[in-house]
């Protein structure tokens, strides 16, 4: 396989984290149509074996999708390269809002209410889009309705890593389905015993992040791990980042939950990927002037996990991707992240955000604009802001 210039693959990732608007879903189709269909840098089966690899894998899909295209055209430099270009646009947004929103106080701006509101809308379309499509039949139903029980009655990480292993259990127990197609389709050059090194380091990491922030007390270790964790375990699509960084950052008190949904609003907003609202609460976390090296401290501990997995599993995947109990389990994990999210709708979005019947309109009319309508998301952000103005004014 040629390796072709780190240089190409920044700039076609730059132009793409500028347009790419309308969430994981979209930017696959931006990348399919820019990489298999006008410039030919894969074959179509060899571009639905990779988005079947980082669907299978936990993590941002589109990014890593990214990562694993860049790192096919231009090698390592390739992979960081086509990651930075995808994400900068988008991180650089979130600084500046994140900078903006430390000055006001969220409870008096009305267009911050309308944020926290528009997250309710972003997320109810998230759990009713995922519960179509992952939890079909009654089984997998009930399994995410007992995750979201679960995640509500043991808060925090606990609930939700607990939720994940007992989807990944009742997996075990679905009917076994092997993958259609037999032939490989992703072919790649990487060598084995650096692919073992990735997935080593991943488990070092994540096994070692929290010994290691405990034994030296360093507040900047304790944050990395945490995002670390969080960006290792996020199964099921960049939404659920939101219950795994709301236990990460505002249960212990970190974040307070109206400068979180505000954020989180924001980042449906902007072109990219979903996990550059980790850049917004790396500014949060750190006030000026340490706002920007506290963005790309959390941004990098998000992303970190994504391109450890990528590297690690590609040359593997033909193996995995046969094996039907592998798959199972991840079928029960996926159902279980649906009914994480179901919690994560409950508390924190719905009890910091719903106190009056004016909260309950607007989020249904936003929901509504999103799901029935279609609009584009930041239309849709641009009538919540405004909407939540125009209540404050009102007094409603």
């Amino acid at each position: 396989m040629t390796r072709h210039p780190a240089i190409e693959v920044l700039a076609v990732f730059f132009r793409l984290g500028l347009t790419s608007f309308g969430g994981p879903i979209a930017h696959l189709g931006y990348f399919r149509d820019e990489f298999v269909v006008r410039r030919r840098w894969l074959t179509e089966a060899a571009y639905a074996d990779l988005v079947a690899l980082c669907q299978f894998l936990p993590g941002p899909a589109s990014s890593q999708v990214g990562m694993g295209i860049g790192l096919l055209r231009a090698g390592l430099p390739g992979a960081g390269a086509a990651w930075l270009g995808f994400t900068l646009p988008s991180a650089v947004i979130m600084i500046l809002f994140a900078l903006l929103v430390t000055d006001l106080d969220p409870g008096s701006a009305g267009w911050l209410r309308g944020l926290k509101i528009m997250a309710v809308a972003v997320v109810a379309q998230a759990v009713d889009g995922m519960a179509r499509s992952l939890c079909p039949d009654r089984t997998r139903a009930s399994l995410a309705a007992i995750a979201a029980v679960l995640a509500l009655l043991v808060p925090g990480a606990a609930g939700q890593l607990a939720a994940i292993m007992l989807g990944g259990a009742v997996g075990l127990l679905l009917p076994k389905v092997a993958p259609a197609g037999q032939d490989e389709a992703l072919r790649v050059r990487i060598p084995t015993s650096l692919a073992a090194a990735a997935l080593l380091l991943f488990a070092l990491l994540l096994a070692g992040l929290p010994l290691l922030a405990g034994s030296t007390g360093s507040t900047a270790l304790a944050i990395f791990d945490r995002f670390y964790r969080v960006g290792a375990l996020v199964f099921g699509g960049g939404h659920v980042v939101l219950p795994l960084l709301q236990g990460a950052v505002v249960a212990p008190g970190w974040v307070d939950a109206d400068r979180f949904l505000a954020g989180y609003a924001m980042a449906q907003a902007v072109p990219g990927p979903l996990f550059t609202f980790g850049a917004y609460l790396g500014v949060v976390l750190h006030p000026a002037p340490n706002g920007v090296a506290g963005a790309l401290l959390c941004l990098v501990a998000l992303f970190v996990p994504s391109f450890l997995l990528v590297l690690g599993t590609l040359p593997f995947w033909a193996g995995l991707r046969r094996r039907p109990l592998v798959r199972a389990v991840l079928t029960g994990i996926n159902a279980a992240v649906v009914g994480i999210l179901l919690a994560a709708l409950y508390d924190p979005v719905w009890v910091s955000s719903i106190h009056r019947p004016a909260d309950f309109a607007l989020a249904l009319l936003l929901f509504l604009l999103l799901t029935i309508w279609r609009l584009p998301v930041w239309l849709v952000v641009a009538a919540a802001a405004a909407g939540g103005m125009a209540s404050s004014a009102s007094g409603l």
